[in-house]
């Protein structure tokens, strides 16, 4: 799953890097949540989305709150995300995004990002319902780095398939299926940090620095 991310970059960096014709309108953030809004990339730009995907067919907007991840092997196939994953995909740039391991019961936050990228793109897709714009990340079977921290991790993007990622008119699922993979494992970096991300309203550079072992278990 992908459950917090971070955002700090400069929005000429990020206007630059998804080819936006305008800046993006965010506020730079150290712990993104799943529930409050993100920015995230369209085809046609750059907009604010609800983190939790409510489907157009939803009757009321709380089921997003179940729908922040989408997993990437069933994508196709789940109603609730499968005609956005043909129709309305999307990218969301991060900075880099925290996991939890678990040990002995207890879960340590690791913060993981690609080793060649200060700023990157996370795949989703888009929903709107009822002039609410929503969104899921989706999620894949973990990279090697990843698999003794979680079973699961957010899908990255890399840049020269950002517009082939996009691109509205690409529907075939098993040509679109070729994104949904583990990023490549010898470009990918973590390290733990404290707790203190458990906390939503915790959200400074500071989450961020790396700390020993035994002091990322300190609660």
């Amino acid at each position: 799953m992908c459950g917090r991310y971070a955002l700090h970059a400069n929005p000429e960096v990020v206007a630059l890097q998804f080819g936006l014709e305008q800046l993006p309108q965010f506020k730079p953030s150290y712990n993104i949540c799943p529930g409050g809004e993100i920015l995230v990339v369209t085809s046609k730009g750059a907009r604010q989305h609800l983190w939790g995907l409510i489907p157009r067919w939803a009757k009321d907007a709380s089921i997003g709150n179940k729908l922040a991840n989408a997993r990437g092997e069933s994508i196709a196939e789940r109603p609730a995300f499968r005609d956005a994953f043909r129709q309305r995909r999307c990218l969301v740039p991060a900075s880099g995004f925290y996991e939890w391991q678990t040990i002995a019961g207890q879960k340590h936050p690791w913060y993981l990002r690609p080793k060649d990228a200060a700023l990157f793109g996370l795949a989703g897709i888009a929903s709107s319902w009822k002039g609410t714009r929503s969104v899921s990340l989706i999620t894949t079977a973990p990279n090697v780095l990843m698999e003794p921290i979680h079973d699961r991790m957010p899908v990255i993007v890399a840049p020269e398939d950002y517009a082939a990622w996009l691109d509205p008119a690409a529907q075939e699922v098993g040509e679109l299926m070729r994104f949904v993979t583990a990023y490549p494992v010898e470009r990918m970096e973590g390290w733990p940090v404290s707790p203190r991300v458990n906390q939503p309203e915790n959200d400074e550079p500071a989450l961020l620095e790396r700390v020993a072992p035994r002091q990322s278990r300190l609660l």
